[in-house]
């Protein structure tokens, strides 16, 4: 059975997954609005890895013994001036989520929840991965700067990116 206040914190986290999942759905929105489809594309391919962070929490939830509760989600920015203050946006926010699985782990490390430790380790990893990658756009996008075809070729990069379901879920199946 999960801990009542490890499966409370879960649903915590579950609806902070649901809140970015939202979040980068307006960026994505945004920024197809503007005409940057490969940046459209890569938040809505974040869009999605979001979604399914939330997915493999509230498996895990139901899988110990826990009730999953879905919270309204609160609102989200639907503007950004350009597309490296997106991307600032992005790691703010995802240092955010990383203190916040950071604090699961603790609780789960606290209660000695050996099961509750072992997966979010995988979370972990992704949110390194999560932010090693907005700071390498920011520092991208700085050295393009005003540079319209240096921004013209990495929406053409990010239209590249492709989804592809995260461990935890594609070993269910």
């Amino acid at each position: 059975m999960l801990n009542k206040e490890i499966e409370a914190a879960f649903n915590a986290q579950i609806n902070a997954e649901f809140w970015s999942a939202y979040l980068y759905l307006s960026m994505s929105m945004h920024f197809a609005h503007e005409g940057f489809a490969g940046i459209a594309n890569w938040f809505a391919v974040q869009f999605k890895e979001e979604q399914d962070h939330a997915t493999i929490m509230m498996n895990y939830v139901n899988s110990r013994g826990g009730k999953v509760i879905l919270e309204p989600i609160a609102a989200v920015d639907t503007e950004w001036n350009a597309p490296i203050d997106a991307f600032n946006h992005t790691l703010l926010h995802e240092n955010k989520v990383t203190s916040l699985i950071n604090d699961l782990y603790a609780l789960a490390t606290e209660k000695k929840d050996y099961a509750t430790q072992s997966m979010l380790k995988w979370f972990i990893d992704e949110q390194v991965e999560e932010e090693e990658t907005a700071g390498e756009y920011i520092n991208t996008l700085k050295k393009i700067g005003d540079n319209g075809y240096g921004l013209y070729m990495f929406d053409k990069e990010l239209a590249a990116r492709t989804y592809t379901t995260p461990a935890p879920l594609a070993n269910k199946n």
